[in-house]
């Protein structure tokens, strides 16, 4: 499983022309599911993405995470990023999962990160969604477990 994510000021994600979730300061996690990905790699994405620190201290390191900062956690699924890139001039879906399973794992981790983090968001699997941020820093980090 794989988790882009991005510490912002504020995101969003509409489908349709309809504002589905939005948080002010936290993380937007793009979320890519792979072949063979299990729950286990899905909780540890998401221990990850609770415990990576990411924000500032007074020092200006970053030693907090978006726990820590009581941030907004939106989580948008993109199976793009499961593409194999390597060769060629059109990228390959091959590791990507099956759509029921890529959308089973989605679902499976946003009931967790519900369940353990407020706010949380998510985006709609398989819609086609507008995704905006104010990306603070920039701040970009690549999770895969």
């Amino acid at each position: 499983m794989i988790g882009l994510l991005q510490r912002v000021r504020e995101a969003y994600v509409d489908v349709e022309g309809q504002r589905v979730a939005e948080i002010g300061c936290g993380l937007l996690v793009l979320v890519g599911v792979e072949k063979n990905d299990t729950e286990a790699d899905a909780d540890r994405l998401l221990q990850r993405l609770l415990g990576y620190r990411v924000f500032e201290d007074e020092q200006r390191r970053m030693n907090h995470s978006v726990v820590e900062v009581q941030g907004g956690l939106l989580l948008v699924p993109q199976f793009t990023l499961a593409a194999d890139t390597r060769k060629g001039m059109r990228p390959s879906f091959s590791s990507a999962a099956a759509p029921g399973e890529g959308k089973r794992w989605f679902d499976y981790l946003t009931s967790r990160a519900s369940q353990l983090h407020s706010p949380v968001g998510s985006g709609v699997f398989g819609a086609d969604m507008q995704v905006g941020l104010v990306n603070d820093g920039p701040v970009t980090f690549w999770l895969q477990t």
